[in-house]
């Protein structure tokens, strides 16, 4: 009931519509039950009595009421499916927005086929159910119940002979309904996990066939393939049990009104036009009685559909926005860790992090892979919050800011690139609105990205494929840094962005960078020592504990990690007499 409760909070917006059809329905279902009386009264009194005055009145009616009983189906018909459209784009919506405001954490525990398959199969069975079961269902059982109706005021005992059979076909409905629940749960629990495989495969097409892995990918859509369909088969078996024996009982119906009702007409209890019109009433029986079984699956499709939507809906973020948090105009970008320590599913991250950084100063983080480099950078962006601990910009704790607010003020190139397929400036321009294309422009000249994109089919209208097929590696590092440069920000942070570029670009980009940003306080994240040793701090990081701190000329003079990762990258010139200085 859960489920209904929810839907209806939806629907409630439309509750003119919705009852006005609900009316409709319970109109035409009544209009239903003219022509079978008419039909048995054209037997006794034209046929029988031979009073053909009322041909032609009865069957006016008669064909008055199909027309007028069809007019008002199609417009209830048209009713419902328009208010399901409108709750399902308004639950869609909400599904979306709702995505926006998750975290990350959120994001790394859930699949993404089964984020897709509550946008998609879970909402169309939403929409099933508010565009044609629920009017269905009242219409099977409003007809149910006026036949009965009508024929108790015909014939009482051959009603009652009649319905004999109706708890089996009671018991039946619940059993199915009762072992069906489950399995329509675990059929899309499947289905998420198909769409998962389907969507990390052409995702990573190209790993698939560089690693010659088509056979192995395969084997596991085939195993996915296989559970969805054992979950359907489950459910399969369990309707094989109960519809059958719901048909077979809905169709005794029709054996015992013809042997009872032949007797009945015999023994003069029951007249010819009677039995016709019972004959006529039986389709309002037999049809509801075989629509149960669907109508039951259906419905448990939807309650299971609408459980995983609500899952989404109702999921919290651990990221809380502050309700009156601050809204800077323009930070400083003065930063300092006190103390910070983080934990991710209970498993520490860093450890004890101190240190401060001065508005305009440039920071390298510096360490081996896994040492909790990029989660430093995630927690200035309040990607995740702090485990203990606290993190100051302009010396106010970041979880004090208004969240949308402080990314605006920080922008970030991201280790893991990623381009939309959309054009080369809209990719560039992500981050701004109302981007003047000269803008654009500069910004991909000081990325170094200007040379190859005019030399594109389309230079800067080119669309790139999705997640940016097409573009070399280093390519679309260089669109994803110009991106980060156009939003002029207080805090910029490169996160690995240079290292699909070769040595000579890399200095380049660094040279136009420190001309234009040289007031920015800027962040970076690289593996290699040619990229940070102009910095004016470097933290160097060790299972996610600062281990050294100073410039380049101070950390080589300590001769400790970082003096070995020195030797290790310059051993070559290190050992040419000719080129000692390297740094």
């Amino acid at each position: 009931m859960s489920s209904i409760k929810w839907i209806f909070s939806y629907i409630n917006q439309y509750k003119f519509k919705f009852y006005v059809a609900f009316s409709a329905v319970l109109l035409s279902s009544l209009i239903a039950m003219i022509n079978p009386y008419l039909s048995g009264k054209l037997v006794d009194e034209v046929i029988i009595k031979s009073n053909g005055n009322m041909l032609i009145p009865i069957l006016g009616i008669m064909v008055g009421a199909t027309i007028i009983k069809a007019l008002i189906r199609y417009t209830y018909q048209m009713t419902f499916e328009i208010i399901s459209q409108n709750v399902i784009f308004e639950l869609r919506q909400k599904m979306y927005d709702k995505l926006q405001e998750l975290d990350l954490d959120y994001y790394n525990k859930t699949r993404t086929g089964d984020i897709m398959a509550r946008m998609t199969g879970d909402m169309d069975a939403v929409r099933h159910f508010v565009a044609w079961v629920m009017y269905n269902i009242c219409e099977n059982v409003t007809v149910f119940i006026f036949a009965i109706v009508s024929m108790f005021m015909i014939n009482v005992k051959f009603t009652l002979m009649m319905f004999a059979l109706t708890p089996f076909v009671a018991f039946c409905a619940y059993k199915l309904a009762k072992e069906s629940n489950p399995m329509f749960f675990a059929i899309r629990e499947q289905f998420s996990k198909l769409n998962t495989v389907v969507q990390e495969n052409i995702s990573g097409n190209r790993v698939v066939k560089a690693f010659a892995k088509e056979e192995y990918e395969k084997s596991k859509f085939e195993e996915r393939n296989k559970g969805y369909m054992d979950a359907n088969m489950n459910l399969a078996n369990v309707a094989q049990k109960y519809m059958p024996m719901l048909n077979v009982l809905s169709n005794i119906f029709t054996m015992v009104m013809i042997l009872a009702g032949g007797i009945f007409v015999i023994n003069e209890k029951l007249t010819i036009g009677e039995l016709v019109m019972f004959n006529s009433l039986i389709w309002a029986i037999n049809i509801p009685m075989n629509m149960v079984g669907y109508l039951i699956n259906d419905a448990q499709r939807f309650i299971a559909s609408a459980k995983k939507i609500r899952m989404l809906i109702d999921e919290e973020s651990k990221m809380k926005n502050p309700k009156e948090g601050i809204i800077p105009e323009k930070l400083k970008g003065e930063i300092e860790f006190k103390n910070v320590s983080f934990e991710y599913d209970y498993e520490p991250i860093l450890k004890n992090i101190n240190f401060k950084v001065r508005p305009g100063q440039t920071v390298a983080i510096f360490g081996q892979t896994g040492a909790g480099k990029s989660t430093i950078i995630n927690l200035i962006e309040r990607f995740y919050d702090v485990t203990s601990g606290e993190i100051l910009i302009d010396g106010i704790d970041i979880r004090k800011y208004n969240l949308q607010a402080l990314r605006k003020n920080i922008s970030i190139s991201m280790q893991d690139v990623f381009l939309f397929s959309n054009t080369i400036e809209e990719n560039i321009s992500y981050g701004v609105s109302d981007i003047d294309k000269s803008r654009v422009t500069w910004a991909a000249e000081m990325a170094d990205a200007s040379n190859f994109i005019k030399n594109l089919s389309d230079s800067y209208e080119t669309v790139v494929g999705e997640r940016g097929v097409g573009l070399s590696g280093g390519q679309k590092q260089r669109i994803t840094l110009a991106r980060s440069i156009i939003k002029d920000p207080s805090i910029l942070i490169l996160d690995d962005t240079t290292s699909a570029l070769d040595v000579e670009t890399e200095a380049m980009i660094q040279e136009n960078l420190n001309s234009v940003y040289k007031d920015k306080t800027c962040f970076m994240i690289a593996h290699r020592i040619s990229s940070i040793k102009n910095a004016d701090l470097i933290l160097v990081l060790k299972d996610g504990e600062i281990v050294e701190t100073g410039t380049h000329e101070e950390l080589l003079n300590k001769r400790g990690n970082y003096y070995g990762v020195y030797k290790a990258q310059y051993s070559d010139y290190l050992n040419n007499e000719d080129c000692k200085e390297v740094g």
